[in-house]
């Protein structure tokens, strides 16, 4: 009996031992003692979360978390934010690696600015072409565009191409025009080539532009991985985890996957196709294409040119330049075509839209292609001048607009001078955008157009101020956003934008370990130290890729 007893006790013990083994999960990493902001629908916070193999397993309570799971390694977070890492629903990633080769020329304050930076640019530049990129003569004295005389003399023989901010103008020399076969004379549908008194004055627009660029030749490949790599750290640094890129052709995607495969990128990326024809053929004979790193599902077109560079097309001529109207890149029959394709090779399709006329264009094209009820989530890109009674085709028709904050407050100096005290009113209107998408709306920078720091797109969202405080009460302040709507935006809700939502976006249960670790409580400090909020760490699968020193 003694040993009956004995032998059950003995078993009670091994039972009790083996329960609580069982019960106490596995986790690769604990991260506890925190302030963790979920960025759930709820938006709920919490103070730990365990990963196993870059997946969340779980989110709660320190104590929760630490008794339900164990670990062999768990991270103290000490009270300091974690947040889900931010994604930037458009942006040129590829691009803005490739500018980190070139002059830099963002923040000139005038031509000669310009000119003493590229003299000091040429004396280490062994590429063929002298390329910068980032001036923008509305920050200028003279707000008139360059013109190429001095670039003549100065770089008579060596080709010239110093792109604007936006990307949609650019100043060329006489031997870069040259090299691109343009004259006084050329015509280009979608483009223009300024002149002055019958002469090019050196600056292109849009398909112009493009015009130029297919000349310049290629860096090498060993140029585009170190810089590619050094863009991925800059974006790490400021806590961007994906970003979408927008249009990108069927060469610069693969680069980007070997690149992803080799494990050295490895930040996620949306990749918006570009529309050009070889590319448009790879990926319809394929199909859309994803993985943990990589998710290729949508077609970057554009309506129309930038606002800046007067190429965006509006109704009513530019207030600043009678009879201009700015100009559509291509006719509606090819946007009617390409959105046909997209629907039948079940590609999503994302479309650059500044002007009002330009919008409206783009909406009708949508709507005859889409139904109500339809799940395709086609976006407009942009989205700076938008007429009321075209905003309410986006909720109808499930059309996300896709914005970038900062071009509210970069432009807002100038913005009224061309489109007149009426339009104004209804441009870069994002909460109006919002409210009109029933609050479905996806924040990015258009980077390198803008900076790539999402605590600017943050402060210029919620704020709509510069960096000096003005103008007094924020440029149409009724437009400013909700600072949990606005961060929504630049999480869960790009992530919707991307057909993404399920696995990123927010930190929850069978998500990517994607988050970030910040030096302040992103919700709660004054408003005024937004842009200097710093990402401490981030965090990739579960994996640290950067961490301030």
């Amino acid at each position: 009996m003694k040993i009956l007893q004995i032998t059950l006790f003995c078993l009670c013990l091994i039972l009790l031992l083996f329960s609580s083994c069982r019960f106490k999960r596995h986790a690769d990493k604990i991260f506890y003692n925190g302030k963790i902001y979920l960025m759930d629908n709820n938006f709920n916070s919490a103070e730990a979360f365990a990963i196993s193999k870059g997946i969340i397993k779980e989110v709660g309570s320190d104590e929760d978390i630490l008794s339900e799971f164990d670990s062999p390694e768990k991270i103290d977070l000490k009270g300091a934010i974690a947040f889900p890492g931010f994604i930037d629903a458009h942006c040129h990633f590829y691009g803005y690696a490739t500018d980190l080769l070139k002059c830099d020329l963002y923040g000139t304050a005038s031509f000669e600015d310009v000119l003493s930076r590229v003299s000091a640019y040429v004396k280490n530049n062994k590429f063929d072409w002298i390329l910068g990129r980032g001036w923008d003569q509305n920050d200028w004295g003279d707000q008139k565009f360059p013109g190429k005389e001095l670039l003549d003399s100065l770089y008579p023989t060596k080709p010239v191409f110093l792109m604007r901010i936006d990307g949609h103008a650019a100043l060329c020399n006489k031997k870069a025009l040259e090299i691109a076969g343009i004259t006084a004379t050329t015509k280009i549908d979608g483009g223009e080539i300024l002149l002055s008194n019958g002469k090019m004055t050196g600056v292109v627009i849009d398909n112009a532009m493009e015009k130029v660029k297919e000349k310049i030749p290629p860096f090498s490949p060993l140029m585009i991985e170190q810089t590619l790599l050094k863009a991925q750290q800059n974006c790490f640094e400021v806590g961007l985890t994906t970003l979408d890129d927008a249009g990108l052709g069927k060469d610069s995607i693969q680069t980007l996957m070997d690149l992803q495969n080799s494990g050295k990128l490895k930040i996620r990326i949306y990749a918006m196709l570009s529309d050009d024809p070889a590319t448009l053929k790879h990926y319809f004979k394929h199909g859309p294409f994803k993985n943990d790193r990589m998710h290729v599902n949508a077609i970057k077109t554009y309506a129309d040119g930038s606002l800046g560079s007067r190429g965006a097309c509006l109704k009513k001529e530019y207030t600043d330049q009678k009879g201009h109207y700015g100009f559509m890149l291509h006719t509606r029959k090819y946007f009617d075509e390409l959105a046909e394709e997209a629907i039948n090779n079940r590609f999503q399709l994302c479309t650059h839209v500044i002007g009002d006329s330009a919008a409206k264009v783009i909406l009708d094209v949508y709507t005859n292609h889409l139904s109500s009820d339809n799940r395709r989530r086609w976006r407009l890109e942009h989205c700076q001048v938008m007429a009321p009674r075209e905003r309410k085709k986006l909720s109808e028709y499930s059309i996300i607009p896709s914005v970038q904050p900062t071009h509210a407050t970069s432009d807002m100096t100038w913005a009224e001078d061309r489109l007149g005290t009426d339009r104004i009113k209804y441009a870069y209107a994002y909460e109006d955008l919002r409210e009109s998408g029933d609050g479905m709306i996806a924040y990015g920078t258009d980077f390198p157009v803008e900076n790539i720091n999402p605590m600017y797109t943050l402060y210029a969202a919620v704020v709509r101020k510069d960096f000096l405080g003005n103008p007094k009460g924020g440029f149409q302040e009724e437009n400013k956003t909700k600072r949990k709507d606005a961060l929504r935006a630049m999480t869960l809700g790009a992530a919707y934008a991307n057909f993404e939502e399920e696995e990123k976006g927010s930190i929850e249960e069978g998500k990517f370990a994607d988050f970030i670790i910040l030096d302040k409580d992103i919700m709660k400090i004054n408003e005024k130290e937004i842009p200097d909020i710093k990402v401490i760490a981030t965090y990739i699968n579960g994996e640290l890729v950067f961490e301030r020193k």
